[in-house]
């Protein structure tokens, strides 16, 4: 039963090995034989165990062991997996345990350190403990102990073909194997025809069938395997001695197909120790968590995955007619998306995958066949629909759960506690979540999402484009994939609740940091997270970082994250005077050395300063004035006057220059006229053209509305059409990159209007036209009627103000 593990995002979980077949380190696993003869040694007096072998995840192998161990009662049942987990069997008989679900094994020390065993309500390892625990019959695992396979190294990547050079011949994919001899190109469709679309009377014969063919395999191959697989197999043969030994040869050992042969084979207990003789160890601890179908699939990078899971499923589940109740759930996914699908589409379905199945020689009709049907019949022979019912059904989201008795490291039983007293259920499929800050449940879902963010749970994350700390509102998208437990089991370090785990780990990562900004950033964290035991430590380092930090741009960087803290911070209830204090200081200190530092620069540092000088503009305008601090309302005047600063300085850049003009013109602090006074110094003839170039790139690139700007003020545009015309051959192609990557970020519809007022022309008896010659604009603003709307604007904003009229 040995799994491999579904790798995390951080890839802290590392496969368990297993063999062809059966995981990681090779193909899908086959059904093997089931043999009356015991293993090597003299012949006790009682029939040998029946050996099961298995591919995991395949109901047809489940539907086979369950009749076998039926038919053969044993009193023992030995599976493949940890020993570990012998004390974790019982669980499996509780109510509140519904696969899938996985065997965790992590490091003690090392949490990271883990391996996963998946079952499923088709595993045939699930099936086993099942009937076992239903029967009063004996459970054990027999593979190699986790405290051995989580201490060993990563085996180095061996050779696909030929001899391995350690003798055991090259690897081997049994299922592709057996599918080639069978005349089969597809591997998946043989197996499904031969084990999973047919039935066997004798509950024996679909294992003693392939016993030979695995044997015959493993001599032509030799070990044909991974490379742990001679190790995991000495362990097995040891604990099956000493199962006989107790219970005589009243044993069943369901393990994967490739290990049978093995298991038969003729061996000494003497050889079998050597072999696990040295083994590294480490202290480990086990546990059953939740999995998914979706982590069961081959394309989520599970080595022992399948390729159809939820298909599966339905094959074991379905009591009878499972085509027909299959494309009635087809049926009702499709329905539910709004699309026309009939009782007569699913007669139809059926007859077609039924002919289909008839005309291509298969006992009954596959996944090939009933998906085939469904894009002619239902889907219209399209592939997007058809895309939506293989992502619900054909592999589906299915999440398991395990009781609430299950061993657990303490963080994570305080968080299941937080997950229901928020009422926020761990979901496999993904989930937009809105939040209310103003509600005390909706922000204490936030509080906690952010805490697990801060200890590297990624159990939920910002919704793109929209601002967690703007407003009272909070979009999460949230998805709960298993590899979780392992993050929340590497947290464990930290504390034994969330909220202390995430202060402590605040606290390690204020005192580790080099950087301001990752200061900064931290300091909105603890906020948004509440940590208030934290947040003076971070404080702390952050005020010390900051008087000795020199660089002005790593102070700009800074300051954005301070400002939303600030600015938001009531949204949250949390204290931020201190906060507000070396924001303050941070600003004054950018105020004074952001001009010397803008002169001189070349075109790369240019433009990253024009990143902090955007992000610092934004940050001042959000900084709340305190009616304490009198200084407090000039520090927008004294920004201002920076901006004059860089906009007139000739050794500053021109895409600095620009910058600072446009932000002075939006501010209402620059005229229109003065706006082009500027714009036409820029474009003189006396300035090179790339700095000319970078100017306007400055004035009306990116996305800070340039466009508009033109279209509403020819004047400017003007400017700009009269110096491109002036602009010489030679030097052309040089600003034309700047100039096409400035223009091109605009709108459609903006750089078509910009296109039809250059392709008229100045107005004639004038150099250029202005707003006053437009279609639709006044010589003048007419503040009567813009007054007009006044009234009604206070209503609607709740402002002090004259009432609207009724």
């Amino acid at each position: 039963m040995t799994r491999a593990g579904a790798p995390g995002a951080a890839g802290a979980a590392r496969p368990a090995p297993s063999a062809p077949g059966a995981g990681a380190a090779g193909p899908a696993r086959v059904a093997g034989p089931g043999a009356t003869v015991g293993p090597a040694g003299p012949p006790g007096p009682a029939p040998g165990p029946l050996l099961l072998g298995v591919r995991h995840h395949g109901p047809g192998s489940a539907r086979a062991v369950a009749a076998a161990l039926e038919a053969g009662r044993p009193k023992a049942v030995l599976i493949e997996g940890p020993p570990e987990a012998d004390g974790l069997v019982g669980l499996a008989a509780e109510e509140g345990m519904r696969p899938p679900v996985a065997l965790l094994a992590h490091a003690v020390d090392d949490p990271g350190r883990a391996a996963f065993w998946p079952m499923a309500e088709f595993s045939p390892e699930w099936v086993a403990i099942r009937w076992a625990l239903g029967h009063g019959a004996e459970v054990r695992f027999v593979d190699l102990p986790a405290a051995h396979t989580l201490a060993a190294p990563e085996p180095a990547p061996e050779p696909a073909a030929e001899e391995d050079g350690a003798g055991r011949g090259p690897r081997v994919d049994p299922v592709a194997e057996l599918a080639r001899a069978a005349g089969y190109e597809d591997a998946e469709r043989w197996w499904e025809d031969a084990v999973e679309l047919r039935g066997a009377a004798d509950p024996f014969a679909p294992f003693e069938a392939l016993a030979e063919a695995m044997g015959a395999l493993r001599e032509a191959y030799g070990h044909g395997g991974h490379p742990r697989d001679l190790v995991r197999e000495a362990h097995m043969r040891l604990q099956l001695r000493a199962a006989r030994k107790e219970f005589g040869g009243d044993i069943a050992v369901v393990c994967g197909a490739w290990h049978v042969p093995a298991l038969r084979r003729a061996t000494t207990v003497t050889a079998d120790r050597a072999l696990l003789k040295g083994l590294p160890k480490v202290r480990t601890e086990l546990t059953w968590v939740p999995w998914t179908h979706r982590r069961l699939a081959r394309r989520s990078g599970y080595g022992a995955g399948i390729d159809a899971p939820g298909w599966y499923a339905h094959l074991f589940t379905a009591p009878d007619r499972p085509l027909e109740r299959w494309m009635t759930k087809v049926a009702g996914l499709l329905r539910a998306e709004d699309l026309a699908v009939s009782s007569a589409h699913v007669i139809e379905a059926v007859r077609l995958a039924d002919t289909l199945a008839a005309m291509r020689g298969r006992p009954s009709a596959g996944l090939g066949e009933t998906t085939d049907a469904v894009r002619a019949v239902m889907c219209d022979g399209s592939d997007v629909p058809l895309d939506l019912v293989r992502d619900r059904l054909v592999v589906g989201d299915v999440l398991g759960a395990v009781p609430d008795g299950a061993p657990a490291v303490p963080l994570q039983r305080d968080l299941a506690r937080l997950q229901r007293g928020l009422r926020l259920k761990p979901e496999a499929g993904r989930r937009d979540l809105e939040l209310d800050l103003r509600k005390e449940n909706d922000a204490a879902r936030s509080r906690l999402l952010h805490r697990l963010r801060l200890l590297g749970v990624d159990w939920g994350a910002p919704a793109p484009g929209r601002a967690s700390t703007g407003t009272f509102r909070e979009s999460w998208r949230l998805r709960w994939e298993p590899e979780l437990h392992v993050q929340v089991a590497e947290a464990g370090v930290w504390g034994t609740t969330v909220e202390a785990a995430a202060t402590a780990r605040a606290e390690a990562r204020a005192g580790a940091a080099r950087e301001l900004a990752a200061l900064t950033a931290l300091a909105e964290q603890c906020l948004l997270a509440g940590l208030t035991e934290a947040l003076p430590v971070v404080l702390g380092a952050l005020a010390d970082r900051a008087a000795l930090d020199a660089d002005v741009a790593h102070l700009a960087q800074a300051l954005p994250a301070l400002a939303r803290s600030l600015r938001y911070g009531d949204v949250r209830a949390t204290d931020t005077t201190a906060l507000r204090e070396v924001a303050a200081g941070l600003a004054e200190r950018v105020c004074v050395g952001l001009p010397p530092a803008c002169a001189g620069l070349d075109p790369d540092a240019a433009a990253e300063m024009r990143g902090h000088l955007d992000g610092v503009h934004a940050a001042i305008a959000l900084l709340p004035a305190d009616p304490a601090d009198p200084a407090a309302p000039a520090l927008a005047e004294r920004w201002a006057g920076v901006l004059r600063r860089l906009a007139e300085r000739e050794r500053v850049p021109g895409v600095l220059r620009g910058r600072a003009a446009r932000l002075l013109l939006d501010e209402g602090r620059l005229g229109e006229d003065e706006a082009a006074r500027l714009m036409g110094l820029a474009l003189s003839p006396g300035t090179a053209p790339a700095d000319a170039a970078a100017w306007i790139e400055g004035f009306v690139g990116g996305a800070s509305g340039g466009g508009l700007l033109l279209v509403h003020d020819e004047r400017l545009l003007a400017l700009i059409d009269g110096w491109l015309g002036s602009v010489p051959a030679g030097a052309f192609t040089d600003v034309l990159p700047l100039l096409r990557r400035t223009f091109s970020a605009y709108e459609p519809g903006v750089r078509r209007t910009l296109g039809e007022l250059v392709a008229r022309g100045p107005a004639a008896g004038g150099p250029a036209r202005t707003l006053a010659t437009a279609p639709g604009f006044a010589t003048a603003l007419d503040r009567e009627r813009a007054d007009g709307v006044l009234p009604l604007l206070h209503l609607i904003l709740g402002t002090p103000g004259t009432e609207a009229p009724a």
